[in-house]
């Protein structure tokens, strides 16, 4: 459509047409380092950290693969149980490390802009995961499904600063202290994304 036929079509207003997404994420490979808190269901608190590989497909849907550590203890199960005068007899249980291999499918929802105080203007992505993967302790192994939410804010064309709240469902066994049952885990992290190649 040439300019006198466009003025002709829309008069004195500005010609909008589709603007392309500043910062393009489709055929690119990211590399995330994150750190943050466990919640356990049964377990106390305690940090966790890890990193994650995805590749995005298209700008709205990406495939993590991502390694995930923290420790676990139960501390305050067992003050529970020694303030009700051991109405459980369970063994006192050492701290112990956590492993999580875990894979997701991760979709874009929306994005947008932010102004950062008065300032320049940045991107951000809101996305939703969901997958599932394996988790390692004590010598056990088990399945564990994962599904949660997150966003990542664009700093430049190669790096985003990422947020990241998901829910860890598994079978969670502990013989010392007698307790068989399904948990869902909280984990809120945060951490820097690089994106290669640098420039698309």
């Amino acid at each position: 459509m040439d300019e006198a036929l466009r003025e002709q079509l829309i008069g004195q207003r500005a010609y909008r047409g589709v603007v392309p997404r500043l910062f393009q994420k489709a055929l690119r490979h990211e590399l995330s380092a994150m750190g943050g808190w466990y919640a356990g269901d049964l377990s106390d608190g305690a940090p966790v950290y890890g990193g994650a590989y995805t590749f995005h497909f298209t700008e709205d849907l990406g495939l993590e693969a991502s390694y995930f550590r923290t420790k676990q203890s139960f501390q305050l199960l067992e003050a529970i149980n020694d303030r009700q005068q051991g109405l459980i007899d369970i063994v006192e249980v050492e701290e112990t490390p956590v492993q999580f291999f875990l894979g997701h499918l991760v979709w874009s929802l929306a994005y947008g802009k932010v102004r950062w105080l008065g300032g320049a203007i940045g991107r951000f992505d809101f996305y939703l995961s969901l997958g599932g993967g394996v988790t390692l302790e004590e010598g056990e192994r088990g399945l564990t499904g994962s599904g949660g939410f997150g966003m990542k804010f664009y700093l430049t064309e190669w790096l985003a600063l990422r947020l990241d709240v998901r829910d860890h469902v598994r079978e969670q066994k502990r013989v010392q202290l007698g307790v068989e049952k399904v948990v869902n885990d909280i984990s809120a992290m945060g951490g820097l994304s690089v994106f290669l190649p640098f420039s698309n």
